[in-house]
C-alpha cells in the first residue's frame, strides 16, 4: 500500500495511525510503505526521520540539525514541511537549518547569512538578525533577495515552438503514469512541474529521454524506456544530452581542468615553454595519467586512496609530493612564477584572471565562470564536488561547444543546492542554449526557475496512484489560472507580483 492508503486503512488502530499520519504530514503519503531504504532520495530519508521525531512528545529537549529539508518539495510540501518544522519547535525545541529556500528563511526567528562568496571567498558572517533585519543589510545577498531589490526577472516574451515544431510522446503508462500524451514545443523552456511522486521523473527520465536515446542515438542499453506507444518529432534533433548530478569522475584525477578541456590547453601552454622545450618536454610530462612529469609515490593522484570495503574509501594526502602530483623536474617549468600545480590549485576566478591574454585557455574557463564555478579550484579532485557542481560543471562543457540549434538538454531539478543568486546564473546559462535554436527541458520545482519558463507541464495532482496525470500544461500565464493546478495556485501570486512590480 501507499502510506497515505495504510494512513486510512489504520484508521481505528490509534498506535499505527499516529506511525503513518506523521509521514503523511511531511509529505510522504505517496510512498509505499515496504519501499526500500536503498531506493530513498536524501530529501525522502530525511524527512522520515522528521516523522520519527512528531512521534515522541518532547519539551525544550533537541536540538535538530537540517541539511536543506526543502530539496526536492514542490511549493505546496514546503508549506506543509513548514508546518511541521514549527510544531517541533513550539514544543520548546531549538533547531538549526541550512537553507537555500526564500520561504523557510522568512519564517526563521534568526538568520546567519555566510558568504559575501563561494569558497575562497566565502567563510564569513556577513550578517546576523531577524529576516526583517536581514533585509536591511546591504551587504547581504540573501537580504536583497528578501526585501526584493533583486530578484530573478520574469520575460517579457515567452518563445513558441521553433518553425511550429512539437515533441510528441503518447500513451506513456509507466510506473504510475496514467496514459500520458503531450506535446513539447521544439526550440523553448520547458519545466515539468509537480508534487513529489507525481510521476515527473517516470515521464522524462524513463520514458522520454530513454526513448529519444533509443530513436536518436540507436543506443540499446538495460535501461529501455518504460512502456508508451509513439513518440514524433525527433526527427528535428541530433543529439539529446542529460545533464545530471552524476560525478564528473570516480577518481581524485579527474577534476574541472580534465572534464571541462581546459588542462588540455594549459598542458600545451606549459610544453610550449622555453624551459620545457630546452629539456624536450611532451605533453605527457604534464599529464596525472603517464609516467614521466607525475608523482609515481601516488600516480598524479596527489593523494593516497586506502580501500575500505564497505565504507567509502579514505584519502589521505601523498607524503612524497605534499599534495602537488608531480615530481620535482616538472614543478621546476614555471610560467609568471608558477608552475602547474600552482595553476590546479587556482581558483577559476584566479585562473581567469591569470591567464587574462591566453584566449585559448581563459575561454574554457569563463564558461565554468558563467555556471557560478568561479569559486572551485581548476584542479579539485572531482571525489570532493557536490552533485550541484558536478552538473555545472557539465553546463559548463556544453556552453564550451559549438552549438547545431538541435540539441535537446534535459535536467533534473538543476537548482537543488543553489542560493537563488546562483539560480539566477545559472537561468541564464539555460536561456542562452534556448537563444542557440535548442531545447532545454527541466523537472523543478523552484518557481524562479519554473516562473522564467516558456512551457509548463504540470503533473498530479498528487503524488503515487494519485497522480500520474497531467493536470495543466501551458505557458506559466495559462497555468496559473488552472483550477486544481497546485503550480498554479503558487504561479498566480508570483505574476501578480510581477505585474504590482512594472505598475510601481
Amino acid at each position: 500500500m501507499e502510506i497515505s492508503e495504510a494512513y486510512e486503512f489504520f484508521q481505528n488502530i490509534p498506535k499505527i495511525k499516529l506511525k503513518f499520519g506523521t509521514l503523511v504530514e511531511v509529505g510522504l503519503g505517496y510512498l509505499k510503505v515496504g519501499t526500500p531504504a536503498t531506493v530513498l532520495s536524501g530529501g525522502e530519508a530525511q524527512r522520515i526521520k522528521i516523522s520519527k521525531e512528531l512521534q515522541k512528545i518532547t519539551k525544550g529537549e533537541t536540538l535538530y540539525i537540517l541539511d536543506e529539508p526543502t530539496t526536492g518539495l514542490h511549493s505546496v510540501d514546503i508549506e506543509n514541511l513548514i508546518k511541521v518544522l514549527q510544531k517541533l519547535v513550539d514544543n520548546g525545541n531549538s533547531m538549526i537549518i541550512i537553507e537555500h529556500n526564500l520561504d523557510l528563511i522568512k519564517v526563521a526567528d534568526y538568520i546567519i547569512d555566510l558568504g559575501p562568496g563561494a569558497g575562497t571567498e566565502g567563510g564569513k558572517i556577513i550578517a546576523m538578525g531577524s529576516p526583517s533585519e536581514i533585509k536591511e543589510n546591504e551587504h547581504s545577498i540573501t537580504g536583497q533577495y528578501l526585501s526584493g531589490k533583486k530578484y530573478i526577472s520574469i520575460p517579457q516574451i515567452r518563445r513558441k515552438a521553433k518553425d511550429g515544431r512539437y515533441l510528441s510522446l503518447s500513451g506513456a503508462t509507466g510506473n504510475n503514469l496514467q496514459n500520458v500524451s503531450t506535446k513539447i514545443p521544439l526550440g523553448t523552456f520547458t519545466a515539468v512541474t509537480g508534487v513529489s511522486g507525481s510521476g515527473k521523473s517516470t515521464f522524462v527520465l524513463h520514458t522520454l529521454y530513454r526513448a529519444l536515446n533509443l530513436m536518436i542515438n540507436k543506443t540499446i542499453t538495460k535501461n529501455m524506456p518504460k512502456p508508451f506507444k509513439g513518440i514524433q518529432g525527433y526527427e528535428y534533433l541530433d543529439k539529446i544530452i542529460d545533464i545530471d548530478q552524476s560525478p564528473i569522475g570516480r577518481t581524485p584525477r579527474s577534476n574541472p581542468a580534465t572534464y571541462s578541456g581546459a588542462f588540455t590547453v594549459i598542458r600545451e601552454w606549459f610544453v610550449n615553454l622555453p624551459d620545457s622545450k630546452a629539456r624536450g618536454y611532451k605533453p605527457g610530462r604534464f599529464s596525472f595519467n603517464v609516467k614521466g612529469g607525475r608523482c609515481e609515490a601516488c600516480e598524479g593522484d596527489g593523494v593516497i586512496t586506502y580501500e575500505m570495503h564497505f565504507l567509502p574509501d579514505v584519502y589521505v594526502q601523498c607524503d612524497v609530493c605534499k599534495g602537488n602530483r608531480y615530481n620535482r623536474e616538472t614543478l621546476e617549468i614555471r610560467f609568471k612564477d608558477k608552475n602547474i600545480a600552482d595553476v590546479l590549485n587556482m581558483t577559476v576566478d584566479e585562473g581567469v584572471m591569470f591567464f587574462e591574454n591566453i584566449s585559448s585557455i581563459r575561454d574554457k574557463l569563463l564558461t565554468l565562470q558563467k555556471v557560478g564555478l568561479g569559486y572551485i579550484k581548476i584542479g579539485q579532485q572531482a571525489t570532493t564536488l557536490s552533485g550541484g557542481e558536478a552538473q555545472r560543471i557539465k553546463l559548463a562543457k556544453e556552453l564550451s561547444k559549438r552549438a547545431t540549434g538541435r540539441t535537446i538538454y534535459i535536467l533534473d531539478e538543476p537548482t537543488t543546492g543553489l542560493h537563488v543568486h546562483d539560480v539566477k546564473k545559472l537561468l541564464e546559462v539555460l536561456h542562452t542554449f534556448v537563444n542557440k535554436g535548442n531545447t532545454v527541458i527541466v523537472i523543478e520545482h523552484n518557481l524562479d526557475v519554473i516562473k522564467t519558463a516558456d512551457w509548463i507541464i504540470d503533473m498530479g495532482p498528487e503524488g503515487g496512484v494519485k497522480g500520474g496525470k497531467i493536470i495543466a500544461e501551458g505557458t506559466p500565464e495559462d497555468v496559473s489560472i488552472t483550477n486544481g493546478s497546485y503550480t498554479g495556485e503558487f504561479l498566480k501570486k508570483i505574476l501578480s507580483k510581477n505585474i504590482s512590480r512594472k505598475s510601481a
